[in-house]
């Protein structure tokens, strides 16, 4: 009787081992859980660089295709006008610019 109650005390320590091992050891429940919540946020970010991916290749083409996107470019970055238009900036901070002086009159 007494080899089958040390056998069975051994079994004991090893499930007991085994269990420490799933739960807490190298590539446990714990790392597989954090493992999955990266994994997530991943995604996440991959869904957001693919979503402006698009946008980027749909503007791509359509500066490709036609001249009123390159043309609204040119206006709104590079500030350029067609011949014979006239080009007014406004200033929307608040601020007026200073006034030159007034000419003083000659004594």
């Amino acid at each position: 009787m007494k080899p089958l109650r040390v056998l069975l005390l051994l079994l004991a320590l090893l499930l007991g081992l085994l269990q420490y091992k799933l739960w807490f050891g190298n590539g446990g429940q714990r790392e597989v859980e954090a493992m999955r919540a990266r994994v997530a946020g991943q995604e996440a970010e991959n869904l957001k660089l693919q979503q402006r991916n698009e946008a980027l290749k749909a503007e791509v083409e359509n500066l490709k295709s036609g001249e009123a996107a390159v043309e609204e470019r040119a206006r709104s970055e590079l500030g350029m006008v067609k011949p014979g238009e006239t080009f007014y900036r406004v200033i929307e901070d608040g601020k007026a610019p200073p006034a030159a002086p007034a000419p003083v009159p000659p004594q």
